[in-house]
């Protein structure tokens, strides 16, 4: 049977030989499998997201908003050292959070201390402009309220959407052109660009998720 990198099936010790390189995907993906907690789509969520935003953002503290196990806040600090620190925050952090970044910790030894994983409300955590603002599938209203926190400090910003609802969300009167997902989204960057951001936009592979627009904006003094 082929290994899905869309499964929910968590990642455990017997999947350990699928990942013997050396390269720093299967080094993570090692210390995910003796962890033993993290549904396998995720890692390979996070990975995407956190290496595509890299090569856009370097530096400045990672704040992971909506995070779950907050797996892409510490992918972030490993694709770029020179950020000090990352804060992962969610309304319900998995309780599972703990074990995975004790494993990843014993893996790289450099993180130590240097994520923070937080329960509480977005709306609570204090942004700075230096900060890079990341989402993984913020569900439904909660990527739109990300935008916005992220946007009142001019921060830079990645979200990667899911869960659309066009009776919350703006679909910028779209919806006779694009169905409501998309409508929704061309409708959060062009909010971005009005507001002075640069856009990008990007996609991870569909086989691991078909919820896979990735929006990334920085404001455009920065670039």
């Amino acid at each position: 049977m082929a290994f899905d990198p869309s499964s929910r099936s968590l990642l455990a010790p017997c999947d350990l030989p699928r990942f013997a390189e050396q390269t720093l995907f299967h080094r993570i993906a090692r210390a995910i499998c003796a962890a033993d907690c993290l549904p396998r789509k995720e890692l390979y969520e996070s990975w995407e997201v956190a290496r595509r935003v890299r090569r856009r953002f370097r530096g400045g503290r990672v704040v992971d908003l909506c995070a779950g196990h907050g797996l892409t806040a510490w992918i972030m600090l490993l694709l770029d050292d020179s950020s000090a620190s990352a804060l992962a925050v969610d309304t319900r952090i998995a309780p599972s959070a703990v074990r995975l970044g004790a494993a990843l910790q014993a893996s790289f030894p450099k993180l130590a201390g240097r994520v923070t994983v937080q329960q509480d409300d977005l709306s609570s955590i204090t942004l700075d402009a230096k900060d890079v603002v990341v989402a993984t599938h913020a569900c439904g209203i909660l990527s739109d309220r990300v935008i916005a926190r992220a946007m009142s400090v001019g921060a830079r910003l990645a979200v990667l959407p899911c869960c659309h609802d066009a009776k919350v969300s703006d679909t910028g009167g779209l919806l006779g052109w694009l169905d409501p997902a998309l409508a929704i989204d061309v409708t959060r960057a062009a909010r971005l660009r009005q507001a002075g951001y640069v856009v990008h936009t990007q996609a991870i592979p569909a086989h691991i998720t078909p919820k896979n627009r990735l929006l990334l904006a920085s404001p455009a003094q920065r670039g």
